[in-house]
């Protein structure tokens, strides 16, 4: 493993990479069938990994930490990040299978399935991360799989006024513990009920921003776009009509346009807007960074391209404003 220079980047990525399998086939199989497949194709994927690699493609200087076997999935994880031009550090863990996935892809909607495997002793542990990984960057993005190694790393990240993206898509032990050092968790869309009960995102989203003090809180709606409240509105992005062939890493893509946007100093509504476009983009192509648009043409979209319909009417959004204004006068 390479020791951090301590060379200055845009944005630090800690968190899980994996080599994913993509199967696609003409329709979801039903037990007890046979199926001839569509294509094969082994691929580059992992959230944090997915999203530094947009990021750096992108034009933003990159570090990304991250743990693999000496397996050949591992070594195919270190040659994709050098090919990229990302400034890796690897944590080995001799005798370990790295992590991989199988995807089985819905050809008729591009939707998939993840299927996937991950040895305990490819888990980042503290012990495993230095200060120096942290330190020298304007934005720090983890992921909610290894909470307490995340955890720190956003301790060290807060400590120093540098701001935490996080991607949540599941409730992993200790992640409460992750959160409160996040300023901004953007999750799946049934991250928030998992943490809060509730499962109207017009009140969990709220809810989990008073409780964990975060500066905003997103929630991605897959087809629909993204869904985030900043402490006193809501901002709504519908998704973009495309033709999707894999939606494998639309999340992980998401987050890259997410930190991307926030580096630029941009608007949260262009954040979000380029986010959704970035992601709808990478859906017209198989695998996790199928396809990691230009800046250019992600802006053209987000500008020009087809909305789905809103998840939520204006009228919604303004009564759940209130409600959550009112919840925070009394908290």
């Amino acid at each position: 493993m390479n020791r951090a220079n301590g060379t200055p980047v845009d944005v630090a990525g800690i968190g899980i990479n994996a080599t994913d399998t993509i199967i696609r086939l003409p329709q979801f199989p039903t037990p007890d069938s046979k199926m001839e497949v569509r294509s094969v194709d082994v691929t580059p994927g992992g959230q944090v990994a997915s999203a530094i690699v947009a990021c750096r493609r992108w034009g933003l200087s990159t570090r990304y930490v991250g743990k693999v076997g000496d397996d050949s999935a591992g070594r195919f994880q270190r040659r994709e990040m050098e090919r990229e031009g990302v400034e890796a550090h690897w944590i080995e863990a001799p005798g370990a299978p790295s992590q991989s996935s199988i995807v089985l892809v819905d050809q008729t909607s591009g939707e998939r399935t993840i299927l996937w495997q991950r040895d305990s002793r490819i888990a980042l542990r503290p012990e495993d991360l230095r200060r120096e990984f942290i330190l020298n960057s304007k934005c720090l993005l983890v992921d909610g799989h290894d909470t307490e190694a995340s955890a720190l790393a956003a301790r060290w990240a807060h400590e120093e006024s540098i701001p935490v993206v996080a991607d949540f898509d599941n409730l992993y032990p200790g992640v409460e513990d992750l959160l409160r050092f996040v300023d901004f968790p953007v999750t799946s869309q049934k991250f928030p009920e998992r943490v809060t009960g509730e499962s109207n995102l017009l009140k969990s989203l709220p809810r989990i921003h008073r409780e964990f003090k975060c500066r905003l809180i997103g929630a991605t709606l897959g087809a629909q776009g993204a869904l985030a409240w900043d402490g006193e509105r809501f901002l709504l992005c519908a998704g973009l009509r495309v033709k999707v062939i894999d939606t494998t890493g639309a999340g992980d893509i998401f987050h890259g346009g997410f930190v991307f946007g926030l580096i630029r100093g941009w608007p949260i509504e262009e954040i979000l807007k380029f986010s959704c476009a970035a992601a709808a983009l990478n859906c017209t192509a198989v695998g996790a960074r199928g396809r990691i648009a230009a800046p250019e043409e992600i802006a053209q979209l987000g500008a020009s391209g087809e909305r789905s319909p809103a998840a939520y009417s204006t009228d919604d959004l303004r009564e759940a404003a209130r409600a959550a204004l009112a919840a925070k006068v009394l908290s």
